[in-house]
């Protein structure tokens, strides 16, 4: 199990299950040096709709499915045009921001992870406790979205039906 505050040394053990995860479920994930590129998380950016992880620089391995998060909730046929930051520029695509928080949430219970692993307190403009708080008492942020996208019901959630928005 991932503990939401590691030290770096042991970042790279829980990196790990994340990607098979991510990869499990269809997304495409590359490793590569990211040194020099301005992503929009440290160690992270979404190319053409795969995931790119460099894990000398990525600071909170929750991140991982966070971004993960962002493609999954993208109609496939889109995926492919996904690049960097993706609601910069892209205001149609800003109120995916709740589904991918809903989304993320469910991912960290599939996978057993404390909700903190995602939700750290260094993001989330820092209402990471109020997102978990909302969630863990059943106020599910971003679920009707989740519901509309076919991903899963009302009844069933946490649990998802399917991963990718088709």
């Amino acid at each position: 199990m991932l503990s939401p505050f590691t030290p770096p040394a042991a970042l790279a053990t829980q990196i790990d299950p994340l990607l098979t995860f991510v990869r499990a479920i269809g997304l495409e994930v590359r490793e590569a040096s990211l040194e020099g590129q301005k992503t929009f998380l440290p160690g992270l950016l979404i190319d053409r709709g795969a995931l790119v992880v460099d894990r000398q620089r990525l600071l909170y391995p929750g991140d991982i499915l966070h971004e993960a998060g962002h493609i999954a909730v993208t109609p496939a046929a889109e995926r492919p045009r996904l690049l960097d930051n993706v609601t910069e520029n892209h205001p149609e695509k800003e109120g995916d921001e709740m589904a991918v928080l809903c989304w993320s949430y469910a991912a960290s219970r599939a996978l057993d992870l404390p909700p903190e692993v995602v939700f750290h307190p260094h993001g989330y403009k820092n209402e990471s406790q109020w997102l978990i708080d909302n969630f863990q008492s059943g106020q599910n942020i971003g679920l009707p979205l989740l519901v509309w996208m076919g991903l899963t019901t009302t009844d069933a959630f946490p649990r998802m039906t399917r991963w990718l928005r088709q």
